[in-house]
């Protein structure tokens, strides 16, 4: 994977490459991005810039790291890799020697000790197949179900043994480490090695929440954090990767909130009628009570953790839009005509201050849905919790 197959992210990209080419490298990277903006794809782009042939003619003695005893007469002319030569057909494929790769697995069956290789073959496949994906996507791709995923003390010996290794054609050995947020204590067996590590060894180690790295882990690594993308970027991508019509790239592109991973989601429920039942979840609020509100949780619930998110995500949007309505010139905003008058009705419904209240319970739902909470419990509390914050304004019908 070439940095030209990664959506935007020039500042970064431009970032690495300097950091290569000035001799300014840490022994260990920690990218750092939110869900969809394409830390993974990144990572794996950087690994392969630095192992390709043609961007990286220097003495073999040269060390990308900046070590006092060795040459630095590193003249990096090209911006990415090159695409045609061995070592990037190798690292495109995931098959580079060099470059190896450590994530979240599960038994294949009971008393098994996990290693990320005994599932390489499903890592290549997800990879060229969602590389914007997250940690749910992967750990379904494998059959996890409700197994939880680690990264285990047996993968951190396979990791000690694996770079302590001469390098096989690169001169380089690369260890990418995805979601190291799955690496319990265990982790500092690798303190060791991170800290000094054999010559011309990288660690990329990939991750959304910096709090749930270990603290020993985190402390060793350069940070590099990946901004969110652009909702124009987001928009581009649909467009010329999706092949969405502009008018659909620009509706998904503004409700993905910077996160390309849920905006091919959103695209998968395309015709979900997201605007439909949400009417239908305000007026057994507002309007029908307690009989109707059972009947739309029931419905909700079967919908799936993904889709409820999505559901969450875009009555998120429509508030966001009533806000924006409040303080900006209607004429200036570009929104569909059905999300505008939806978010006019929402705001007869609550003042600001209410639909922030609202946004915050939305949030909320959408953090515990991700952690497994029982859907019809959660719409349930949900549902009572909305009911109260708007209780002062009850208008009759949303329709």
């Amino acid at each position: 994977m070439s940095f030209k197959n990664v959506i935007a992210q020039s500042e970064t990209k431009h970032h690495l490459v300097e950091m290569v080419q000035h001799n300014r490298l840490s022994h260990a990277l920690l990218f750092l991005g939110n869900e969809g903006s394409g830390a993974l794809p990144l990572g794996i782009a950087f690994a392969q810039y630095i192992v390709c042939e043609k961007t990286s003619q220097t003495e073999k003695e040269t060390s990308l790291f900046g070590d006092e005893h060795r040459t630095s007469n590193i003249e990096h002319q090209s911006t990415d890799a090159c695409g045609i030569c061995p070592s990037c057909v190798k690292a495109k494929q995931l098959i580079h020697p060099d470059i190896h790769f450590s994530y979240p697995v599960i038994p294949k069956k009971s008393g098994d000790k996990p290693v990320s290789a005994d599932y390489i073959s499903e890592w290549r496949e997800f990879i060229s197949l969602y590389p914007y994906g997250n940690s749910y996507d992967w750990l379904q791709f494998i059959g996890a179900e409700n197994k939880q995923g680690n990264i285990t003390a047996s993968e951190c010996s396979d990791i000690i043994r694996k770079l302590n290794l001469k390098s096989f054609e690169s001169g380089y050995k690369i260890l990418i480490m995805w979601m190291p947020e799955y690496l319990g204590n265990e982790g500092n067996k690798l303190l060791k090695l991170i800290e000094e590590p054999p010559p011309n060894t990288l660690f990329i180690l990939i991750a959304e929440n910096e709090s749930l790295i270990l603290q020993t882990i985190l402390s060793r690594t350069q940070l590099v954090k990946i901004p969110s993308l652009d909702t124009k970027d987001i928009e581009e991508a649909l467009i010329e990767r999706a092949k969405i019509a502009a008018d659909k790239a620009r509706q998904v592109a503004s409700i993905s909130e910077g996160n390309y991973r849920e905006a091919l989601q959103l695209l998968q429920h395309a015709e979900q009628d997201w605007q439909g039942l949400l009417r239908d979840w305000l007026n057994t609020i507002l309007k029908t009570g307690p009989t109707a509100q059972v009947k739309w949780i029931d419905e909700v619930s079967k919908l799936g953790r993904e889709r409820q998110k999505q559901f969450l995500r875009y009555f998120n949007h429509l508030l966001e839009q009533a806000v924006r309505l409040r303080v900006m010139d209607e004429q200036s905003l570009n929104i569909p005509e059905n999300e505008k008058d939806f978010a006019l009705r929402l705001n007869k419904i609550a003042d600001i201050s209410q639909q922030q209240a609202i946004i915050e319970q939305l949030d909320k739902a959408a953090y515990y849905i991700e952690r497994n909470a029982h859907a019809k419990m959660l719409f349930h509390a949900l549902t009572i919790k909305l009911y109260h914050i708007i209780a002062n304004k009850t208008v009759a019908v949303v329709n």
